[in-house]
């Protein structure tokens, strides 16, 4: 067996599906195909059973990409002993981040590595919550910025910052007006949220948990509405379609005329951000270097976390 094969069977188990892990892996499915096929037969076992809409892994499959996994981790380990025993800030660093934070810590963020660490690019990975603990994991990624709460993976965190929310409305609406909003005066508006999958999401209804009925008779709602980006809501809410709750560094500089950002009343809720990396990745500087790229960053409207 050989350790691309052993990479094959780690991403078909991750997707569940031929198609998309030989995507991942930037190979044809006919070629991934043939070598899962040529692993099984080398084991005399079946590590998947395939189905017309899913591919699912058999009982003994599951240790087996398991075990696939910590191989990986820790052949990829040895390449990390030898870059540190040269440089550990001398090679790409594999970041992931959440696309509720991606686009508004990155700009900063990259630019402050390039001058301070040209040797160390950073490889960005953007998804959701789950698919980079599951990257994480698998050595897939060296790092990653989300936001908490997620389940416990047996990762080292770090806690970055705390970043408050606050509310969206439409320029003409009447609490535009207003210096404070309180969540209860949020039952009556209607709200627009991220689609499934995004952690922001969930932090909102934590906010406002009336939303999460999302029936359109409940007291104090009147509907709710589902957007695929914060920008994308954000663009809705200045169309006059309704408000909604966004992190403090997605608020721009320059607020669009149609647009107005108002505080919540205190104490106002916030999520804390933090970075989160294997405790068997070797690089640790590599980690505490972008914890200070990070703190070195012009937020603003967030409480940096030491």
């Amino acid at each position: 067996m050989t350790l691309t094969e052993l990479r094959y069977i780690v991403a078909v188990a991750r997707e569940r599906h031929f198609g998309r892990a030989a995507e991942a892996c930037f190979v044809s499915q006919p070629t991934l195909s043939v070598a899962i096929k040529k692993l099984e037969e080398e084991l005399d076992v079946k590590i998947f059973e395939r189905g017309a809409n899913e591919v699912t892994m058999t009982p003994l499959g599951e240790d087996i990409v398991r075990q696939a996994q910590s191989v990986i981790e820790q052949a990829s380990a040895i390449k990390d002993i030898a870059k540190r025993g040269k440089d550990p800030l001398d090679g790409p660093l594999r970041l992931g981040i959440i696309y509720t934070i991606g686009p508004y810590l990155l700009p900063e963020l990259v630019k402050h590595c390039i001058e301070v660490y040209p040797r160390m690019p950073l490889m960005l990975q953007e998804n959701f919550t789950t698919k980079l603990l599951d990257m994480l994991r698998t050595g897939e990624l060296d790092c990653a910025i989300m936001a908490e709460p997620f389940p416990d993976a047996g990762l080292a965190v770090a806690p970055l910052y705390d970043e408050p929310f606050v509310v969206a409305v439409p320029a003409t609406h009447p609490l535009a007006k207003r210096e404070r909003i309180s969540a209860e005066e949020l039952k009556a508006e209607t709200m627009l949220l991220l689609g499934n999958g995004h952690c922001f999401r969930d932090h909102v209804l934590e906010v406002c948990p009336e939303f999460a009925r999302f029936s359109t008779d409940a007291e104090g709602i009147r509907k709710s509405f589902e957007g695929s980006s914060l920008e994308t809501i954000k663009h809705m809410v200045a169309s006059g379609m309704g408000v909604t709750v966004v992190p403090a560094l997605s608020v721009p500089a320059q607020v669009p005329d149609h647009l107005r950002y108002v505080p919540f009343e205190a104490p106002a809720p916030t999520r804390r951000v933090v970075l989160a990396w294997r405790r068997t990745f070797t690089r640790y500087e590599a980690v505490a270097a972008l914890r200070n790229a990070v703190y070195a960053c012009k937020l603003d409207r967030v409480t940096l976390l030491s």
